[in-house]
């Protein structure tokens, strides 16, 4: 069953992405490739865009915690690609934290809900002022490898979908030390799709 949404979440920080089997989340292409398949593969609405469609099952497991985001995280490299994606984040996102050490680029609306910092550290420390109690999400990858690292990352979800890369971005960045998780609270059959849901084993005191 997926975590109770009733349960506190102010100041949690959650990793998140697609992935493939063997752990990448960007082909050598620099792009998803079938990694986004599943957001398109089923009939039911999952935001007013008409052009995500998922499984019933993924629908209930994703739209809740959706609706529980209330600020990304995401490394400069996703801006760009996305050219900010018009100012507007896709599922209703009220904040981006947009991790970089160079200013917005050139024309960027600054009534844009989009903040620009130069350290992970300090893009966690402003998501969790924004989100209030509301999650914070950071994009896995480099960004959310150097959190993780950082000790700043409380959750892992991944919807592990069926395809090799064989190599390319990975899921947990350049991370290099071993860091454990609890079981999986969460393991959910979609179409196409594998939701799971980690929490992080934090070390004895």
């Amino acid at each position: 069953m997926p975590p109770d949404v009733e349960e506190s979440l102010a100041g949690t920080v959650v990793m998140y992405s697609s992935v493939s089997v063997d752990g990448f989340i960007a082909d050598v292409k620099d792009q998803p490739g079938p990694l986004f398949d599943w957001l398109s593969n089923g009939d039911v609405p999952l935001d007013d865009s008409g052009g995500l469609t998922v499984s019933r099952i993924s629908y209930d497991y994703i739209r809740p915690y959706w609706d529980q985001i209330g600020v990304t995280i995401v490394g400069r490299h996703v801006f760009d690609m996305t050219d900010g994606w018009d100012g507007t984040f896709p599922a209703g996102v009220e904040h981006v934290v947009v991790v970089t050490h160079r200013p917005p680029t050139e024309g960027w609306d600054p009534e844009a809900p989009f903040h620009f910092v130069g350290g992970v550290e300090a893009a966690v420390a402003t998501a969790q002022e924004l989100a209030g109690d509301r999650l914070v999400e950071v994009a896995a990858g480099d960004v959310g490898g150097q959190a993780l690292a950082a000790g700043l990352v409380d959750e892992v979800r991944m919807d592990v979908v069926p395809v090799v890369f064989g190599s390319s971005k990975r899921f947990f960045g350049s991370v290099d030390t071993q860091h454990l998780l609890d079981d999986p609270d969460v393991i959910i059959q979609g179409n196409r799709v594998l939701h799971l849901h980690y929490r992080l084993r934090r070390p004895s005191a």
